[in-house]
This record gives C-alpha cells, sequence and structure tokens, in this order.
C-alpha cells in the first residue's frame, strides 16, 4: 500500500471515528465571519455556485461567509492557502476537479496534498462535461463522430478545449482512450470564452466544456451538445444522450464542487459545516438554482462520501494525465 493510500485510509478512519459527541460546545461556532476561498476568477460558474453557497449557508449558520478569489494556476494558489490556514473552521474553500485532482497531479513540485491536507465537509454538486459540434459539421452525433475520426487520417479531426492540461483536455483523452484509442488533436485556447467564440464562428468544429458553458447556445441552435459525459441524462437536457448510452463504456467526465477545510479541523465544526450544507442543498430552490447553472446537487453527502469521491476521481484523472507526459511548475 503506497503512502497516498495509507493517508486516504487514515483520512477515512478519523472521520468515521470521530462522531457528533466530540467534546466541542455546539454553538460556540461559528462566532465570527467564515472566508470561503475560491480558486477561481469573479463571475465565473464556479465563483457563481459559492457565492450563493456562501449566502444560504451565512443564513443557516447565522454568520457572514466571504467569498475571497484567489485566481491563477488552476485553483493550486488557493489550495495551498487553505491547507496552510489554521483548521479552526473560518477559512473553508470550494475545491473542483481542476483543483484537486488534475492540477495536483500535473504538479511537478507540488504544494499541497489533494486528500491529506484537507478535512472534506461535503459535495455540493457535479457539473457534467459535455462534448459539442458546429451545427454544420458533418457529424452531429457521438457514434458519426467517432466514424469520421476513424476513418479520417490519424489526428486531422481537431477539437477546441480552454486550454492544454484543463479538464476539458483530459476529458477528450479519458474519451479517445475508452473509444478504442481513437486520435483527435487539441486546439487550445487561453479560456472557454476564446473557445466558445471560435466555434460558434465555426473556425473549430469540436468543443468539450460543461453544460453551464453550452447550454444556452444548445437551446439557441447555434451549436449542438451530442454527449453529455455524465452517468445518467441532465434535467436540463434530456434530449442529449450519455456516452455510455452511446456505445462508449466507462465515459463519465464531471467536475464538482466540494466544500472543504484545512485537515486537523476539529470533527464538531465538520459536523456542523456539513450539516448546515445538507439543510442548503436540500432547499427546493437552491436545488433549482443549481439547475440553472447545470450543476446536478448531491443532497445525501457526508464528510466520508465526499472524501471517497475526491479519492476516485483522483485515481480516476492521474493514469489519463501521466500518459500524455504533461507536468505543470
Amino acid at each position: 500500500m503506497d503512502r497516498r493510500h495509507l493517508l486516504f485510509a487514515a483520512a477515512l478512519g478519523t472521520l468515521a471515528l470521530h462522531g457528533r459527541g466530540a467534546v466541542l460546545a455546539q454553538g460556540t461556532f461559528p462566532d465570527r465571519p467564515i472566508r470561503l476561498v475560491l480558486g477561481f476568477a469573479a463571475g465565473g460558474p464556479t465563483d457563481i455556485v459559492a457565492r450563493r453557497l456562501a449566502d444560504r449557508l451565512g443564513s443557516v449558520v447565522r454568520q457572514s461567509i466571504v467569498v475571497e478569489n484567489r485566481t491563477g494556476a488552476s485553483g493550486t494558489i488557493a489550495s495551498a492557502e487553505v491547507a496552510r490556514a489554521r483548521p479552526d473552521g473560518y477559512t473553508l474553500m470550494l475545491a473542483t476537479s481542476s483543483s484537486h485532482a488534475i492540477a495536483a497531479t500535473l504538479m511537478r513540485r507540488p504544494t499541497f496534498d489533494p486528500i491529506a491536507d484537507f478535512a472534506p465537509i461535503a459535495l455540493v454538486g457535479e457539473v457534467p462535461m459535455v462534448m459539442a459540434v458546429h451545427p454544420s459539421f458533418e457529424a452531429q452525433s457521438l457514434p458519426a463522430l467517432l466514424e469520421l475520426v476513424r476513418r479520417a487520417p490519424r489526428g486531422s479531426i481537431n477539437y477546441a478545449s480552454s486550454g492544454a492540461g484543463g479538464i476539458a483536455h483530459f476529458t477528450a483523452e479519458l474519451l479517445m482512450r475508452q473509444a478504442g484509442g481513437v486520435l483527435m488533436t487539441q486546439v487550445p485556447y487561453r479560456g472557454a470564452g476564446l473557445a466558445l467564440q471560435d466555434l460558434l464562428a465555426g473556425h473549430v468544429p469540436i468543443y468539450i466544456d460543461t453544460f453551464a458553458t453550452t447550454l444556452n447556445h444548445h437551446r439557441e441552435g447555434r451549436l449542438r451538445i451530442i454527449a453529455n459525459f455524465s452517468r445518467i441524462r441532465s434535467p436540463a437536457a434530456p434530449e442529449v444522450p450519455t456516452a455510455i448510452e452511446l456505445g462508449v463504456p466507462d465515459m463519465v467526465a464531471n467536475t464538482y464542487n466540494a466544500l472543504l477545510a484545512p485537515a486537523g479541523t476539529p470533527q464538531p465544526i465538520i459536523d456542523i459545516l456539513q450539516d448546515a450544507v445538507r439543510r442548503v442543498v436540500a432547499e427546493p430552490d437552491f436545488q433549482a438554482f443549481l439547475s440553472s447553472v447545470s450543476v446536478e446537487p448531491v443532497p445525501d453527502s457526508t464528510p466520508v462520501s465526499t472524501a471517497a469521491y475526491m479519492w476516485q476521481e483522483l485515481e480516476k484523472w492521474r493514469p489519463i494525465i501521466q500518459a500524455t507526459g504533461m507536468t505543470m511548475e
């Protein structure tokens, strides 16, 4: 058993053994504002979720929760800051697969351990990745696209992503592996906005991103989402089949929103926060909000299930990333 497996087993054991009977007096926390650190820019999809979550959680715990954007290095600057923060419940973060599975694996010299340095509180929601094409592209379904890729000269079909080394890039790498070793060529952009703009203009035929980025354009007919990379169809676009339905086994690619605290945060504080998240995510209005931004709510999450989920995501993406040979400083 390697170090990561030992750390993960220890973390699960700690979460399981420390119950609600721990000694911190419930009601003493929180007695001042809480920081919710985010590794992504204001106004983006993750920021929108973080701010609504902060507002609703603040109402439940009766204390202000202030979102702080610490952008850069795919969320790892924020992650390292939270990992080093005092474990008292007053510094939290909303983590994603970009920060805690992909960037954490890409780092040549890691500044944090995505498992050992954090205390999971709850998984708020999953954000399915999707594949979209321009309406003029000859392949208007995933099977037709894969057939085209197999017939065309190897690597001659291009797809756009929001950047090399991001979740969209590795979603494509996973798809190519799961579809039997087909090859497409990435056209990386500096952000989702530029990539989407070129797809809508017809400059690139294929685009991989989240429902949140593509759904309105799909509804308007400016692009066509041909595959949902979740396990089930999305209520937001039930007409879009999953890749699994279309014959690509185990093709599941999501990013996620997970609320974390620094490792060592007392279990009674974790319990208070997890209970607050559970109550918020169960609210019909909050679920409707998440659905409106194409996030699939996870209403029954616990610290143990969140730890297990994050570990599984890390282990899923690790071989995909390592096979590309990519690293980041």
